[in-house]
């Protein structure tokens, strides 16, 4: 048997440190350690491109929740979404839920724009204002093609 050094005892404490430090890191980054805190709202789209669970919902820029579920709806052939709102954000009751872009090349995320009503949405509320994803492919060959509407 070998005697261990102290030195390899100690680099090895570190590194298993580092690591427990970057998965804490990383589960409070993406929202993990966030777990049910919250309440859920509902929202119908024609369409979802870019955006799956897990995708940040913002106002103003700031994420205030995240997308929790989504699914195809069979009647409607809508994408209907899930997303819970972190609690402590009131979200008045004629807001509108839009697929917002990063930029031409970031991804997409849901945004909250809101309204002007002094009452607000309850949880597991359905958003009726909503706006999909607008295809940047479907805009350039509209363009390329010469339909911008003259």
């Amino acid at each position: 048997m070998s005697t261990y050094n102290v030195t390899e005892v100690l680099v090895g404490g570190a590194v298993l440190a580092c690591a427990v430090a970057f998965g804490v890191y990383a589960s409070q980054s993406t929202g993990l350690s966030q777990g049910g805190e919250g309440y859920q709202l509902e929202a119908s789209f024609r369409s979802l491109e870019g955006v799956g669970v897990g995708t940040d919902v913002r106002l103003a820029g700031v994420k205030i929740g995240t997308v929790t579920g989504v699914t195809l709806n069979a009647d409607t052939y809508r994408a209907d979404t899930t997303f819970t709102i972190r609690d402590g954000i009131l979200v008045p009751d004629d807001s509108a839920i839009v697929i917002s872009s990063e930029g031409l090349l970031g991804g997409n995320f849901v945004e909250v724009m809101p309204g002007g009503s002094p009452f607000y949405f309850e949880p597991g509320d359905q958003v009726e204002d909503t706006q999909g994803a607008v295809s940047l492919i479907s805009l350039l060959v509209k363009f390329v093609a010469g339909d911008g509407g003259e």
